[in-house]
């Protein structure tokens, strides 16, 4: 299984494709140099094959790169950074 996690912002969300075939999302807003992310999608087929925490990691990691801090409004990516400490970092309070 191929994975590749790219920014579509026309659509202000990271997508992940599997095999080719778009398999999930994590949307956000942004808020000047923030992203606010309000939700993370898994297409059901692609469900509980791990494809939304590398989804969520792959997004953390191009945002650490850039250096764009995020609110991680999505309880499904709030509960990852929580699992995940060594992306606390990247978290800023909302304004």
């Amino acid at each position: 299984m191929s994975t590749l996690v790219e920014d579509n912002p026309a659509k202000r969300r990271f997508e992940i494709l599997v095999d080719d075939a778009l398999a999930g999302f994590t949307a956000y807003l942004p808020r000047g140099e923030v992203l606010v992310f309000t939700h993370t999608e898994v297409d059901p087929k692609f469900q509980n094959m791990g494809v939304g925490a590398t989804l969520v990691r792959d997004t953390l990691d191009q945002l650490r790169e850039r250096g764009t801090p995020v609110v991680p409004r999505c309880p499904f990516m709030a509960a990852f950074i929580d699992r995940h400490p060594e992306y606390a970092d990247l978290v800023v309070p909302e304004a």
